[in-house]
């Protein structure tokens, strides 16, 4: 199981991405748009560069819900490898059965 910093680190991180959201697209819509000039656009730049790091979604990262394990993510089930294995075979995923032939 992941530690659990680890774990609370990452709720910190998704509460982060989900406040600045509107900022990051309201600032990255201004930089795509063409209307603007350099100055503008360097000057837009450095506001998104003022956001926090953590502001960011691609620095989220996928854990398991029930261990916090952070590789072998199913995405579908929100479930690790190892977990989602023990609750197909104890039957607590509906339609999902073992393989066999």
């Amino acid at each position: 199981m992941a530690k659990r910093a680890m774990i609370e680190r990452e709720k910190k991180r998704a509460r982060t991405v989900q406040r600045y959201q509107t900022k990051r697209t309201e600032i990255k819509a201004r930089i795509a748009g063409q209307d603007l000039s350099a100055e503008e656009r360097h000057e837009a730049f450095a506001q998104l560069h003022k956001l926090p790091r953590n502001a960011s979604p691609s620095r989220l990262r996928n854990r398991c819900f029930l261990t916090g394990r952070p590789r072998g993510y199913y995405r579908k089930f929100g479930l690790s490898r190892n977990k989602l294995r023990e609750h197909a075979m104890c039957g607590d995923i509906p339609g999902l059965v073992k393989a066999s032939w």
